[in-house]
């Protein structure tokens, strides 16, 4: 059966989950981990991505991201890459490090994120890398120290998820402690991480109760939350595909964009496919890489290629071409 293509949109609140393969390790000492985290620093600061909650573990590691401007397939293939090469440099080995491609749940904000947090954060216990609590509010390797103020992250937004205990940071701090305390007799929690119905009924016993009541709920494994935050969520990507559809049936291909954006910007199409840094050359470009990702669904590598630039380049060019749309009402069809 084919993979399922990932669901995602600006603002998309994702449980990244990532293994070594065949269980290996992928920080094999502090170093490593400290590498990653310089790493992840950049990424998410330069996309604009948040992050509420993430913890490393020598196997494998948890983050709790929000889609900023730039895709979360794209931020997860410029951090597995980039240190997947510097690993396999540094070790000298060759092959794949991590396992498949990451999972990638999209979660239900108001009911899970904090539940998440407390779950992510809790992970260097059950993994037996601190002893407890004490021992993981100086964990450097754990979001939890910079939730009580241990140590400053500029890049984990430490605000918001204190924001949803109380107004006042020290009460914030307190409550949160206590919250996380009691997820420790939980242990490894299935209705977070195991498949689609399973995580959105909150585990056996609710699949049973909804069963027994005669309740059925759409599920799908990419996605945690109830039935009707589902169906919200596979409508949406749904309604992408089928423009996605209807417009490469009409004959729209990334030729058909460079001439709507010559159209728009009053240029000709050379123009918009010229390489350089001049301004009107850099806003074709741009909305073109907007409108070829967003409404066509366009790999970044292939716009890479055509456009004879980095991918991350390509990224800054969508979220340019982006502004560029939205200030002056561009759209890819008059309809």
């Amino acid at each position: 059966m084919p993979r399922k293509s990932r669901i995602d949109a600006a603002g998309a609140l994702h449980h990244i989950m990532v293994r070594g393969i065949e269980k290996t390790k992928i920080f094999r000492n502090n170093s490593d981990m400290q590498h990653f985290l310089e790493r992840l620093e950049d990424i998410l600061q330069g996309t604009k991505t948040v992050c509420y909650a993430w913890a490393l573990i020598p196997n494998h590691f948890h983050l709790l991201l929000r889609t900023g401007e730039v895709p979360i397939s794209t931020v997860m293939r410029r951090l597995l890459t980039g240190y997947a090469v510097w690993y396999n440099l540094r070790y000298h080995r060759r092959g794949h490090l991590f396992q498949n491609r990451f999972k990638s749940i999209l979660c239900q904000e108001d009911v899970y994120l904090l539940e998440l947090v407390r779950y992510i954060h809790l992970n260097p216990i059950r993994a037996r890398l601190v002893e407890d609590l004490n021992e993981l509010s100086i964990y450097d390797y754990c979001g939890h120290s910079a939730v009580l103020g241990k140590v400053e992250r500029p890049w984990q937004d430490t605000q918001w998820v204190l924001g949803l205990f109380a107004k006042k940071v020290g009460a914030a701090r307190r409550a949160y402690q206590v919250f996380v305390e009691k997820g420790i007799e939980q242990g490894s929690r299935q209705d977070l991480t195991g498949g689609g119905l399973l995580r959105s009924a909150g585990g056996w016993k609710g699949v049973k109760a909804l069963r027994e009541a005669r309740v059925y709920q759409r599920n799908d494994e990419r996605i945690l939350g109830d039935g009707d935050f589902v169906n919200r969520v596979l409508k949406s990507a749904e309604e992408a595909m089928e423009r996605r559809y209807v417009l490469r049936s009409q004959g729209m291909d990334l030729d058909s964009i460079a001439s709507r954006v010559s159209e728009v910007l009053d240029l000709n199409v050379q123009d918009v496919w010229a390489e350089g840094k001049f301004k009107r050359v850099v806003e074709a470009r741009s909305l073109l890489c907007y409108w070829a990702v967003k409404e066509l669904g366009v790999s970044m590598s292939v716009l890479a290629r055509r456009l004879r630039l980095s991918v991350p380049s390509v990224s800054e060019s969508v979220t340019r071409g982006k502004g560029i749309a939205e200030a002056k009402g561009y759209q890819l069809t008059e309809t």
